[in-house]
């Protein structure tokens, strides 16, 4: 079992916290749940990014996402019951259709932009939206005594 101690880093930030139990919780996850359903995450632009899971066998009635303070989580589950009467016998059965809920941490300023499922894939759209009160802005220094007036800082966006 290998174990972090972020201490160090704590001492020297400030307002971190979060980040570091993102870390702490990220290297306790449990393998076995990383593997259903398949999924990929990809940057579809700047600003733009799409999860999409491989969800065959379930609609969108057995599907549901939603969104808790940065934390996105989709979960699947099929109705089993069958119709009185008819009883379906499986011969082969590759295509699964167990429960699952797969969470995913978003940043700051990520908002879910809308989700649709297309031929047995569940993508999610995702933009991040950063507000001008989060953007780089300048900041005024002025100096005490001095006939020379106001100096701008200038900070760049990196």
């Amino acid at each position: 079992m290998r174990t972090t101690d972020f201490s160090p880093l704590l001492r020297a930030t400030v307002g971190f916290d979060r980040m570091m139990n993102l870390l702490d919780t990220a290297s306790r996850v449990d393998e076995s749940a990383l593997n259903y359903p398949p999924y990929n995450i990809e940057k579809t632009g700047d600003d733009a990014y799409r999860i999409t899971m491989a969800v065959a066998g379930f609609g969108d009635e057995d599907l549901n996402v939603t969104l808790h303070e940065n934390q996105l989580t989709i979960e699947g589950k099929k109705e089993r019951g069958e119709p009185e009467g008819e009883r379906t016998r499986f011969l082969h059965r590759g295509i699964a259709t167990r429960a699952f809920q797969r969470s995913f941490q978003l940043a700051d300023h990520i908002r879910v932009s809308g989700a649709r499922l297309e031929n047995g894939l569940l993508h999610v759209e995702l933009l991040r939206e950063v507000p001008e009160s989060a953007k780089p802005r300048s900041i005024a220094i002025q100096a005490l005594g001095s006939s020379q007036g106001t100096k701008v800082l200038e900070n760049e966006a990196a």
